[in-house]
């Protein structure tokens, strides 16, 4: 194989970029249309239940998961794009990098912070019977070890 062929199949990369930005348009939007259609839901009734306000502080935070993942794809697609065809786009500071392993750190610190909701999430809905205390631990050992690979690399870079 040339070195020419080998150069233009990095536009293969172009697939990648636009699925992950179809994921992304595809999650942003359907957070959008869950929140419009849950406010309309919440207020057609007409009266205010009680307990209303749980359940929209917990339909919010699948929400913003549901945001948070579309986040994910679209800082992939930005960052495949910027990494392998061009770097002539216009994204903030912090999405511009020089090398794989900076994107990889950038999405495990999303995915934690994606953890944290989903905890946040299961507390909200917490009934009294389940045992969160396995949660917990389960999530905080994600998140220290996801951590110490992010202070191990960083140190290396």
């Amino acid at each position: 194989m040339s070195s020419k062929t080998l150069g233009a199949s990095r536009d293969l990369i172009v697939m990648a970029v636009l699925g992950s930005l179809l994921a992304a348009t595809s999650l942003l939007v359907y957070g959008l249309l869950e929140t419009a259609q849950f406010i309309w839901i919440t207020i057609e009734p007409g009266e205010v239940p009680r307990k209303g306000a749980k359940a929209l502080g917990l339909e919010f935070i699948e929400i913003v998961d549901l945001f948070l993942l579309g986040t994910v794809f679209y800082i992939i697609a930005l960052g495949l794009y910027d990494l392998f065809t061009s770097s002539d786009i216009n994204v903030p500071r912090w999405v511009t990098i020089t090398a794989l392993d900076g994107r990889k750190n950038k999405l495990i610190a999303v995915g934690i912070v994606i953890l944290g909701v989903l905890f946040l999430w299961q507390f909200a809905g917490w009934n009294g019977e389940t045992d969160l205390l396995g949660y917990g631990i389960a999530y905080a050992l994600v998140i220290a070890a996801t951590t110490y690979f992010l202070s191990t690399t960083r140190g290396s870079e």
